[in-house]
């Protein structure tokens, strides 16, 4: 009788090892996802009798969610002050579906996030400014949608950012001058907003810069001497703006380029040491691209 018990107590605890459940605070904050986004029309569903970890997308470690990945999945509704709740995530990709609505300020809640992904929905409203409390944060792209307002400046804070992609919204007022602090930042893409103003001259301290996105914005003035310094480029786009001179591209050092555009009124600019063998004009745009 006492191996019987003794197994049955082992098998049990087994099973709630097995199927050991997140915070009753981390799961309320999924199915408040999964309903204020209709969940029942997602092309892959959730199963919320099945444990959490079970959930399409849902990613759990020690019994804390650490990834949400719904890309391309239906999702439609607006996010809630609850995803605030879900402190323990790292990856938050809800890209390439129809949210709308505004992002929650909660979002800065979230202090371990290192990815966010939220391009190809129809958010809108101002970009919180308590994002830039999201210091781990080494990727925010949040292209094609209908962000408005200005950059918020404490974006300067994110010193891990790699990946700032911004653009075709409708965000508008000076690209802030913080965004040259981003010393890890490897693309930064702002085409096709309203953004205006001069190019910052701190902008010339991203070293490790291979994709600069500027193109049709209404920015004016000269490009910066400091690009010079930009050695890593790899696409560098700024047609259809208002710039005055593009004189400093003479400075530029870049061996090589895979893309190139600019406003070519300017045909006495000589340039120094760049390989165009390689180089192709070419149309800024974003393609549907499955994951």
């Amino acid at each position: 009788m006492k191996k019987i018990y003794y197994l049955s107590f082992s098998l049990l605890f087994l099973t709630t090892v097995c199927f050991a459940e997140v915070s009753k605070k981390e799961k309320k904050a999924l199915i408040d996802l999964y309903e204020t986004t209709n969940g029942m029309h997602w092309v892959k569903k959730w199963d919320l009798k099945a444990p959490v970890s079970s959930w399409h997308g849902v990613k759990v470690e020690d019994d804390k969610v650490v990834e949400i990945n719904l890309f391309h999945n239906n999702l439609m509704g607006s996010l809630s002050s609850e995803i605030g709740d879900l402190e323990n995530l790292r990856v938050l990709n809800l890209a390439f579906n129809s949210l709308t609505g505004k992002l929650p300020v909660e979002i800065e809640n979230l202090s371990n996030l290192k990815v966010l992904k939220l391009e190809m929905n129809r958010l809108n409203g101002e970009l919180p400014e308590g994002i830039g409390s999201l210091l781990q944060l080494e990727e925010l792209s949040a292209f094609n949608n209908f962000f408005t307002g200005e950059i918020p400046a404490s974006v300067g804070n994110l010193k891990g950012l790699k990946v700032l992609n911004l653009s075709s919204n409708e965000l508008h007022g000076d690209i802030p001058s913080s965004l040259g602090a981003l010393s890890q930042l490897e693309t930064l893409g702002l085409f096709e907003n309203r953004l205006e103003g001069t190019i910052p001259r701190d902008m010339g301290n991203l070293s490790k810069l291979k994709e600069l996105v500027l193109a049709n914005n209404r920015l004016i003035g000269d490009i910066p001497n400091e690009f010079s310094q930009l050695a890593s480029l790899e696409v560098f786009q700024i047609q259809n703006n208002n710039f005055s001179s593009f004189k400093a591209l003479e400075l530029l050092e870049t061996k090589e380029y895979l893309v190139f555009d600019y406003d070519k009124e300017d045909e006495k600019i000589e340039f120094k040491d760049i390989n165009f063998s390689r180089t192709r004009m070419a149309d800024t745009k974003f393609e549907d691209i499955e994951e």
